[in-house]
């Protein structure tokens, strides 16, 4: 391209609005040409603002800002609700439990009780109110539904690590064909957990419970 056609192209994109470094990458000229060529076209006040609050810098420079603040904001609101909470109780842990269950545990098998879920902290807790309830500790079952993608060994101690359930009381994991990498919704990153207690009586126990409660509501 000709020298005529370069500061052709140069004062339109300048005419833009575009800085001089943008231009000089667009159009490998040198500074000192880009110059002579621009100098009676600075950028007016309302560009040189747009450019600033466009840059990389300073966007990458206010996220930051912004994520500091909402991380000091939540830091602050997790000590009040803690302050708030205080510490739970047997009966509060027996009550969140039967809510627990009631939205998200089994209820059509009456010799079963079972919970599934993939968030770890759920399922703890799901076990810490099984064992309130006198569920003793060889008596649950863990089942993982996982994708033939994952790691299915490496899952599966996983979940023993994270729950402190022995390697032998987890029945053969359900793999699911589904490619883990399609999934969109979060919390899949392990699979999904399903723990399982055979025991005709407790069971009986939690949904009596839960019908009873529902009444009162």
């Amino acid at each position: 391209m000709s020298l005529h056609k370069l500061k052709i192209k140069a004062l339109k994109l300048r005419a833009k609005g575009l800085p001089y470094s943008t231009i000089r990458s667009k159009l490998g000229v040198s500074k000192s040409t880009l110059s002579l060529w621009l100098r009676d076209m600075p950028l007016t006040i309302e560009q040189i603002n747009d450019l600033r609050a466009n840059s990389p810098r300073r966007i990458e420079k206010f996220r930051s800002t912004m994520l500091a603040k909402r991380t000091e904001r939540l830091a602050r609101l997790e000590v009040k609700i803690k302050k708030e909470l205080g510490t739970l109780s047997k009966r509060d842990v027996f009550i969140g439990g039967l809510f627990l269950y009631w939205g998200e545990g089994g209820k059509t098998n009456p010799y079963t009780t079972t919970l599934v879920n993939t968030d770890v902290a759920m399922i703890r807790f799901y076990l810490k109110w099984l064992v309130l309830l006198g569920v003793k500790a060889d008596k649950v079952k863990i089942r993982l539904h996982l994708y033939h993608d994952m790691d299915i060994k490496k899952e599966i101690n996983f979940w023993h690590s994270q729950l402190g359930i022995p390697i032998n009381q987890f029945n053969k994991p359900q793999i699911k064909k589904t490619k883990q990498k399609v999934l969109s919704r979060k919390g899949f990153g392990h699979g999904t957990c399903n723990v399982i207690v055979g025991d005709r009586d407790f069971t009986d126990k939690v949904l009596t419970t839960l019908k009873v409660l529902a009444k009162d509501i």
